[in-house]
């Protein structure tokens, strides 16, 4: 038992001693540690913040306020009260940028970093612990009293027990460390269910999902799919942009016979959509095999569930087909092109075939009326 933990268990015997042993007096009511806690006659409790402190062992340290986020009653927040009336825990998944610098992040924060469980090194797992005092003694590990967060490289976040009010804050934090942020951030709701009685492992239901038990590796196979989710999300939405862009030039050479694209602007295309497909492929790594369902035939359930329920291999392959619409109307956009400078270089010859003829016919003109000496 550490220092602060006996020092706070000594206060709150001290704290429910009633104040006289005198039969004669009418009896003092025991007062509750909380109320001890509270009340204005307790400055040490103040001092010393008891928050921050707790037998949760390492990795659970409790450094909310690295975060500059204001501490939340969570005993009385509405999200206490819909967790324990629904049981689920709400899970938030973002898409805000197009990189995100997880060594600065880890670096900064690494007292709420928790060890990697495989080789893959492009997310970080953070946890966080926000409670009121009155809870502070003798909290277990009690999954409505966490806040989990999860950061990927290819720039999505993913929030666990995270009320909207709150997830703001923890986001604006991972913006510090983010390059390319979206001017129209992506985002996405699901929920999981903790039960214990559960026959099976896991359990699927709409928009949510029941586990058995939600620990560490059960928010990374869930965080997992998310994250590819609203990332696949948005690269959709830019090939979307680029689709209706051509349809637009289909609809102008349907009408006049003639395109008024330039050859940079079509090496842009060119370029936007084979960074597109890199980034979903190598960045998202939406073909990567997770370490963690290949070990734990429970961890891959819940990934093979949860890639079935949110569509990502069917997505993906929509996002494909439209790919390659794009690559056949760029092949023949720059076959015109082309064909346009092919037609140009031919004139040029022709002018200057013309040019000379009429150099040669100009000296056999001059030399032939030229008078003799």
């Amino acid at each position: 038992m550490g220092r602060w933990r006996a020092a706070a268990l000594t206060l709150s015997r001290i704290a429910t001693k009633p104040k006289s042993t005198d039969p004669n007096s009418p009896a003092n009511p025991p007062r509750r540690f909380a109320d001890f806690a509270s009340s204005a006659s307790a400055p040490i409790f103040r001092l010393l913040n008891l928050k921050s402190f707790s037998a949760v062992p390492w990795p659970s340290p409790l450094y909310i306020d690295e975060f500059e986020c204001n501490p939340v009653d969570f005993a009385q927040s509405p999200k206490r009260k819909a967790v324990e009336e629904s049981g689920k825990i709400p899970i938030k998944a973002y898409f805000l940028s197009t990189s995100i610098d997880l060594k600065s992040l880890q670096a900064e924060h690494f007292r709420n970093v928790i060890p990697p469980a495989s080789r893959s090194s492009n997310y970080t797992v953070l946890r966080f612990q926000n409670f009121p005092l009155s809870t502070a003694i003798g909290i277990g590990e009690n999954a409505d009293c966490f806040h989990h967060m999860v950061v990927f490289q290819y720039g999505s976040a993913v929030l666990f027990n995270v009320d909207d009010d709150e997830a703001e804050c923890y986001l604006q934090t991972v913006r510090r460390y983010a390059t390319g942020l979206l001017r129209e951030m992506k985002k996405d709701d699901y929920a999981v269910k903790e039960k214990p009685s559960l026959v099976e492992d896991m359990e699927g239901c709409p928009d949510y999902i029941v586990l058995k038990n939600l620990d560490t590796d059960s928010i990374r196979v869930i965080s997992s799919v998310l994250g590819q989710s609203i990332a696949l999300d948005y690269f959709v939405s830019q090939i979307d942009g680029m689709v209706e862009e051509f349809a637009n030039i289909n609809r102008e050479m349907e009408r006049t016979g003639n395109f008024t694209m330039d050859r940079k602007k079509l090496f842009q295309l060119v370029g936007k959509a084979n960074s597109n497909l890199a980034d979903v492929i190598l960045k998202v790594g939406l073909f990567e095999r997770s370490e963690i369902a290949w070990r734990d035939a429970k961890y891959a359930q819940i990934l093979e569930y949860l890639s079935e329920e949110y569509e990502v291999t069917q997505r993906f392959a929509n996002l494909n087909f439209k790919l390659k619409f794009v690559e056949h109307n760029i092949h023949f956009l720059q076959e015109v092109l082309q064909n346009r400078k092919s037609d140009l270089l031919e004139w040029v010859i022709i002018v200057l075939l013309a040019i000379d003829d009429i150099v040669s016919v100009y000296e056999i003109l001059r030399e032939s009326t030229a008078v003799p000496m």
